[in-house]
């Protein structure tokens, strides 16, 4: 009987939520015939409303038949996000069976739990808009209240940041995109670094003009490595769930691939050209018998934000220690000059200091 009630109280909501958009001359996707030949009934089969069906309803449209599913309007094309599912690196959607509840808490406070996401955990089948596609999820719980979530990075934050279960190697992204941090990629807003010579247009430090680009978001980076494929990071062949190939182990040979998704917004020709670190095409391509071989972007920089740096300066540990002083750090010799010195040991070679 109790469970009855909060589904029929969760109808309740959804039909006065739905009636706002209506009066701001708005329908959710989902209730829009336009869209969905049956309303409701295109996910609650027989108007069950204690059990949309989950992820598997989701792909009876949004899936490889969606076209012979019956429940979506004649005309209307829809994507199959079922292939990206299938990839090597995804967000475990049909991998963990059961996890899901409605009354769950992100990001979450229990460490014990298992990791785990659903569909809606970042769609909101009852709320979501085209003007709004996070309509209806709540967002991090401050104090007594829930914050609305208005921006694409605020719904990843609900599990790659705070949570409590965080996997041994993963960082908390909120702190690494800090916009107090001394540099990041700019997801939070444009970035602190004012002279990154290897920019190709569109993107700017500042946005200048309409067609700048100088704020990103996370599916730039992380989605599916198809282009033709449903927006968002669904799935990739890519590790890190990455739209292009990036190499982070060290003695890799440099190229167009291996740093893909670097290039797509830094010119390689820059890059190897030394323009902003006259040492740049010695450690990436190993050359002139630099010990060790080519050296990943990875062991130098953090791809998200360093709060230690400017220019994203953080060394991998993996590879790079104390020099022989016990020092490890950057320090940079005028800002934006391009010189600086380096205290660390990378592959056998003692930087103490290393200076350029």
């Amino acid at each position: 009987m109790f469970f009855k009630f909060i589904y029929s109280l969760t109808f309740v909501t959804v039909l006065l939520y739905a009636s706002l958009l209506f009066a701001a001359n708005e329908t959710p996707i989902h209730l829009d015939k336009k869209n969905m030949r049956d309303g409701c009934a295109s996910c609650h089969m027989g108007f069950n409303f204690s059990d949309g069906g989950g992820a598997y309803r989701c792909v009876s449209c949004h899936g490889s038949s969606n076209f012979q599913a019956g429940y979506v309007t004649q005309g209307v094309q829809l994507k199959d996000i079922t292939k990206d599912f299938s990839k090597n690196y995804r967000h475990p959607v049909f991998d963990k069976k059961g996890q899901h509840s409605a009354r769950e808490v992100l990001p979450e406070i229990d460490p014990s739990v298992e990791r785990h996401v659903t569909c809606a955990d970042c769609h909101s089948p009852h709320f979501v808009s085209a003007s709004n596609p996070y309509a209806g999820i709540s967002g991090k719980k401050v104090g007594n209240l829930v914050t609305q979530i208005t921006k694409e990075y605020e719904l990843c934050y609900l599990c790659h940041s705070d949570s409590a279960n965080l996997p041994v190697k993963s960082t908390n992204k909120r702190i690494e995109f800090s916009t107090n941090n001394p540099s990041f990629h700019p997801v939070e807003g444009e970035g602190k670094n004012q002279a990154v010579i290897s920019l190709i247009r569109p993107y700017r430090e500042k946005k200048s003009s309409a067609g700048d680009v100088s704020v990103l978001k996370c599916a730039d980076c992380h989605s599916s490595d198809e282009p033709g494929a449903a927006r968002g990071p669904h799935g990739s062949k890519y590790q890190g769930l990455l739209t292009d190939n990036y190499s982070i182990e060290d003695n890799a040979a440099e190229s167009d691939f291996a740093y893909a998704i670097c290039y797509r917004c830094h010119k390689r020709a820059s890059i190897l050209g030394n323009e902003s670190f006259t040492a740049h095409s010695r450690h990436i391509t190993g050359e002139r018998g630099f010990k060790g071989g080519g050296t990943s972007c990875y062991t130098c920089h953090s791809s998200h934000g360093s709060v230690e740096n400017r220019y994203l300066i953080r060394f991998n540990r993996d590879y790079v220690t104390e020099s022989s002083t016990g020092k490890l750090k950057f320090v940079e010799k005028g800002t934006y000059t391009f010189h600086g010195e380096c205290w660390l040991s990378c592959h056998g070679v003692d930087h103490n200091p290393k200076t350029y």
